[in-house]
């Protein structure tokens, strides 16, 4: 255990302390604990900006919108790939769900670009086909949430499914039994013996999920973006790199960063108090 300790120590809690930023006014040739203290100047600076509800209202939409889609399928996934009696077909349908997750972000990306082209891009070649016009997905606002979550869907939902099938294998297989012997049908099976049986990991999941609701993938939103979708495509953690390295304002980009993880907190501990009094499962 001691090089995973040593990784949170060094990389996660030590770097705790450097939060003071927040609250100076940092001078690079002071340093962060000698640069003067402002108080909650940038807080102000952030609660009074024009662009806080936006960045607030694109993070939470695009967040709860990925979660709608991407924590439900993988658990339908498990479960039907659970009744496949085929070995091999099994084997072949994991392999190809499980395969997009190693593709790396800027390659996704470039896939995403490609396909959506709004000329010469598979997708809009086949809605000229079918008589229709050419659709900028990526230049739309109201489609780059869409093209986002699932194409997010498309790459994780293999690699979660994992965790559900793994909890499918410890399913007692005498309750398998009973429920033949009661004459239950396949699907009473998965509703009366298997959803139990994965519940308790979908709770963790889910609790795990939303405690991260506002910590949103920078990368892909960051390559995604472009002057036409920015109206939907801003959130917290583009805003944060490019005021705090691109601009070079690191006190104001740590303010945003604490009070995203403030909420994030709010949020996991809430949660988790409302899963452990509703279903008894619980982080602690």
């Amino acid at each position: 255990m001691i090089p995973p300790v040593l990784f949170f120590i060094l990389f996660k809690y030590l770097p705790m302390a450097n939060a003071v930023l927040a609250f100076k006014n940092y001078q690079v040739t002071k340093g962060i604990w000698g640069s003067p203290w402002v108080g909650t100047k940038y807080f102000d600076m952030l609660f009074n900006n024009p662009q806080f509800w936006t960045l607030i209202k694109n993070t939470l939409f695009l967040s709860l919108y990925q979660l709608a889609a991407t924590f439900p399928i993988p658990i339908i996934l498990a479960l039907l790939l659970n009744e496949v009696r085929s070995l091999r077909f099994k084997k072949a349908v994991q392999l190809i769900t499980y395969a997009p997750f190693f593709i790396s972000t800027v390659v996704m990306v470039s896939i995403i670009m490609i396909f959506l082209a709004p000329r010469l891009g598979l997708l809009n070649v086949i809605l000229n086909a079918m008589g229709m016009e050419s659709t900028n997905f990526l230049g739309d606002p109201t489609k780059f949430r869409s093209v986002y979550v699932w194409s997010e869907v498309w790459q994780t939902t293999g690699y979660s499914c994992v965790i559900y099938l793994a909890a499918l294998a410890g399913v007692d297989p005498s309750l398998y039994e009973a429920a033949k012997v009661d004459g239950a049908s396949r699907l009473q099976k998965i509703i009366h013996v298997d959803i139990p049986g994965i519940l308790p990991a979908a709770v963790i999941i889910l609790i795990l999920s939303v405690g991260n609701i506002m910590s949103l993938g920078f990368e892909k939103v960051y390559l995604m973006q472009n002057p036409l979708n920015l109206q939907s495509s801003e959130i917290i953690s583009t805003y944060v790199y490019k005021i705090g390295l691109l601009n070079a304002n690191y006190s104001f980009a740590t303010a945003v960063g604490l009070f995203n993880s403030v909420i994030n907190l709010i949020l996991l501990v809430a949660v988790n108090a409302v899963s452990r009094r509703i279903s008894e499962n619980s982080l602690w």
